[in-house]
């Protein structure tokens, strides 16, 4: 079922061409349940194939994906922000919940956003938060930009290389992920630890 649905995709994504791609990964990084890994694969075999540019593939599956990163920041930021100032009692969120998370994206949101584009299950919800703690806009796109393009180019890297072997693709997609949420971590202490580094250093400089 799932192949077949795949192949149904391909043909899909050959029909519309790179609008296709567009809506389709737009759809994908909003709060639509829709896996990218079935997006990128087959239009970059299409690539492969000589019918589409595999440029243009990661260029507009990179665009798709800000597209709906930035619809879920306008939703977060147009309803859930009002929702929970006035309602926000009612559920244990308090002005003061609102207030640290606005300073906790104001300080991190870039790493956050960038690191949360990365890891499976949250890629698609980074924006939600990000748009109810106001997180600078051009901060928001240029970390959505770069952590989706290298999910994207990863996608279009097993796809062009395993074509319409769902099983490969997904086998090796399994290990990428595992390889990223290792990376991750691994960037956050080494984050962390610089920025605890670096605030240090001011602290001496203004004693002194």
């Amino acid at each position: 079922m799932f192949h077949q649905f795949v192949v149904w995709l391909a043909s899909t994504v050959g029909q519309w061409g790179y609008p296709g791609i567009i809506m389709l990964m737009a759809l994908e990084s909003s709060f639509f349940p829709f896996p990218s890994e079935v997006v990128i694969p087959p239009a970059a075999y299409l690539a492969a194939s000589g019918k589409m540019n595999i440029g243009m593939v990661i260029l507009c599956g990179t665009l798709g994906s800000l597209l709906g990163a930035v619809f879920n920041y306008w939703l977060a930021l147009k309803f859930g922000r009002p929702f929970f100032e006035r309602y926000g009692r009612y559920l244990l969120v308090s002005p003061r919940s609102l207030e640290k998370a606005d300073r906790f994206f104001e300080r991190h949101g870039h790493i956050s956003t960038f690191i949360g584009r990365l890891l499976p299950g949250i890629r698609q919800y980074i924006s939600l938060p990000a748009g109810l703690a106001r997180m600078n806009i051009f901060a928001f796109c240029a970390a959505t930009i770069i952590g989706a393009g290298i999910w994207v180019l990863v996608l279009a890297a097993m796809g062009y290389r395993f074509g319409r072997n769902v099983q490969l693709v997904m086998q090796n997609l399994h290990w990428i992920t595992l390889a990223m949420v290792i990376g991750c971590v691994v960037l956050v202490v080494f984050y962390w630890r610089r920025r605890k580094y670096c605030l240090s250093q001011i602290q001496q400089w203004e004693e002194k």
